[in-house]
């Protein structure tokens, strides 16, 4: 790898990585899929830079790893749901069962 590369390559990692900051008051969707995005831009982009195509790497990845964010998302907030409707059913049950005792 030479010198040139890999000056490219940490300058896209601190440009991806100084935007993660500000994720913190972000929507939890938006969040998730911009790090992935970011994440998916930067392991594409290196492994892109192997093949001698940085740029086609990066996008490729950041595709991927959008799409990769929006999929643990959609899992997460099935996951909360399932555990809401949970807590809501025994919650209903332990007050229909308070008056029997």
């Amino acid at each position: 790898m030479t010198r040139t590369n890999r000056l490219a390559a940490a300058g896209l990692l601190l440009a991806l990585a100084l935007p993660l900051g500000a994720c913190q008051d972000t929507d939890p969707t938006l969040r998730r899929t911009g790090i992935g995005a970011a994440g998916g831009a930067a392991a594409g982009g290196l492994i892109g830079s192997l093949s001698g195509n940085f740029g086609w790497g990066a996008l490729i990845g950041a595709g991927v790893g959008a799409a990769g964010g929006l999929l643990v998302d959609y899992h997460d907030r099935s996951n909360q749901a399932a555990y809401q409707r949970g807590v809501q059913s025994g919650q209903q049950q332990q007050q229909q069962q308070a008056p029997r005792q």
